[in-house]
């Protein structure tokens, strides 16, 4: 199944901002690695464009690359480019991407003067993009445009199964607040779980679709996982930063209320743990959950930036690197999980999905926490807002409907709350002021 190309939903942003900036803007894409960047861009420039150059960094040659270390004279650029590529250049007609820019951050200074000069359309894409190796040196350029694209989200993996009417009818029943009845939740959670279990890399859903083998899946997510380790290692020698994102499922199922790095990464200074961090948000393989201080709208103003949690960018890598202690996933194990019978405590792996659901959705992550007694504490998994007013979430991976940590938040912060939510796998219902609701529809939130 090579060179399949699956409906990403970022592609009508991409033309949104082709029609929009008509030139006065180039367009910078970045994400993870292996998420399908390059190939959603790809498309977009066949699709969009009369004529493409695509400047793959990782493969060009030092003469390419050199180009833009002078940017005197551009009208040689584009026609060394022209040739180059044996491809014609129409102006506004055309468009040149430069994928992998990280590897040339001449190039992307060059943005600035590329756009002012107007003939081109241009698209940048990368991974790894803000990390100062890259930007060390160079004028970042105010032009760029910067749009963040993820794994592909629960309705791109439905539809790439071929399912094209599940999101729709879903949004009706979130609207509406409607109870499926147990007979269908139950086989809306198994379908919610094989995209736990699958993840939204494209790689890996090619790969499901080609052998409906869940180990032979597995062995994809290991080497995307791998390639990230190694990636990590790169920009940061000492192996911190890779230590701190294969710890990510080890922290998250203590259940404690944030992420301790130094059990990890030994005892170093804040300030050193803070760059290491950052260096690992700016990856992209993560999400970040910062605890907000003072829960209310606006909480990044009130976050505190040295207590966070943190989460793997999709949850199929997520999976995997729970059994990393194992050199492969055994089918059984993924059996047990789609069929919900695996007996360990899969808490926190509907967390990282919910974590990854509200990213995709467009939702920054906070979460909040305050004293129950001397000895424990209330925990908001996560917090959204819905114009002036918050949504308070708890997440569990059982039917149970209890929600001692959300009606303990109501009572404390009750003028600031619009809805409340309980994720879970049963079905809708509504308990007092709390909605009780299916993970499946977190989408929607």
């Amino acid at each position: 199944m090579a060179n399949t190309y699956f409906k990403r939903k970022i592609y009508d942003k991409i033309k949104g901002w082709k029609q929009s900036s008509n030139g006065r803007t180039a367009l910078l894409l970045e994400g993870a690695r292996r998420i399908g960047k390059s190939t959603v861009v790809e498309q977009f420039a066949r699709n969009e464009y009369k004529t493409h150059i695509i400047i793959d960094f990782t493969e060009a040659t030092d003469d390419i690359k050199e180009l833009f270390s002078n940017l005197m004279d551009l009208d040689y650029i584009f026609t060394y480019l022209q040739n180059a590529y044996k491809t014609v250049l129409y102006p506004r007609e055309s468009i040149i991407v430069f994928d992998e820019v990280q590897r040339c951050p001449k190039a992307r200074q060059a943005i600035k003067y590329l756009v002012k000069d107007g003939r081109y359309d241009y698209i940048e894409t990368g991974s790894l993009i803000s990390i100062r190796k890259n930007t060390i040196n160079i004028n970042i350029p105010s032009e760029e445009h910067r749009m963040e694209m993820f794994p592909m989200d629960y309705e791109e993996f439905r539809m790439a199964l071929g399912d094209d009417q599940s999101t729709e009818l879903m949004k009706e029943v979130f609207d509406k607040k409607i109870s499926l009845g147990d007979g269908i939740n139950r086989l809306k959670m198994r379908d919610l779980r094989l995209y736990m279990l699958v993840g939204g890399m494209p790689q890996a859903v090619e790969k499901y679709l080609e052998t409906k083998n869940l180990a032979e899946v597995d062995k994809v997510k290991r080497q995307i996982l791998q390639l990230y380790a190694e990636d990590l290692r790169k920009v940061d020698s000492t192996g911190r930063v890779s230590k701190l994102f294969m710890a990510i499922p080890s922290q998250l199922s203590k259940g404690m209320s944030r992420y301790r790095p130094t059990p990890v990464v030994g005892n170093i200074s804040a300030d050193k743990i803070s760059e290491l961090i950052l260096t690992l948000e700016d990856s992209k393989t993560i999400n970040i959950a910062y605890h907000a201080d003072d829960p209310n709208i606006g909480m990044s103003f009130t976050a505190d930036y040295n207590r966070y949690k943190m989460y793997i960018c999709d949850t199929g890598l997520f999976v995997t690197l729970v059994f990393w202690d194992k050199d492969y996933t055994e089918n059984i194990i993924y059996n047990q999980l789609l069929s919900d019978k695996l007996s360990a405590n899969l808490g926190y792996i509907y967390e990282n999905l919910v974590a990854q659901m509200l990213r995709a959705s467009g939702h920054r992550l906070f979460y909040y926490t305050f004293p129950k007694d001397e000895n424990h504490s209330y925990e908001i998994d996560f917090l959204i807002s819905k114009g002036n007013k918050l949504c308070p979430i708890e997440v569990k991976s059982s039917g149970y409907i209890t929600h001692v940590s959300l009606d303990a938040f109501k009572k404390k912060f009750s003028n600031r709350i619009s809805t409340s939510y309980l994720l879970y796998t049963k079905d809708l219902r509504k308990d007092n002021q709390t909605i009780l609701l299916p993970i499946y529809l977190t989408p929607f939130l």
